[in-house]
């Protein structure tokens, strides 16, 4: 699972900061972390060792945290979701009440579709 985790982590980190790689390190990138292409298989594809594959795809990780660290966007983006996903629990306790009118009704779907399209914009 942690390498999954890690997986997913960098991929979000990649979204987010891919385009201020160059285009050799997003090849590598692309290979190893989502295509799956093991050290070796790039290393040979590209006339290369292993061990400077592999000192690639750290000083890439190692590049897209630091990104992160100074700009904090994937950060933010999580805490976005989290605090929409919250308004939108909240859409859904109103709802449940009895004592809604139905200009209220209206009023609380508006807000859970305007969440519902922050969500997939995000």
């Amino acid at each position: 699972m942690e390498k999954m985790d890690e997986i997913v982590k960098l991929s979000l980190l990649y979204d987010f900061y891919g385009e201020l790689l160059t285009e050799h390190q997003k090849s590598i990138c692309e290979d190893y972390f989502f295509n799956d292409i093991g050290l070796s298989e790039i290393a040979e594809e590209r006339g290369t060792s292993r061990q400077a594959v592999h000192d690639m795809v750290k000083r890439i990780e190692k590049l897209l945290l630091g990104y992160e660290q100074k700009l904090h966007l994937v950060e933010r983006f999580l805490k976005t979701k989290d605090m929409i996903k919250q308004v939108k629990g909240y859409i859904d306790e109103l709802v449940s009440y009895e004592n809604v009118s139905e200009e209220e009704k209206n009023i609380i779907d508006k807000i859970g579709k305007l969440s519902e399209h922050i969500l997939n914009e995000l």
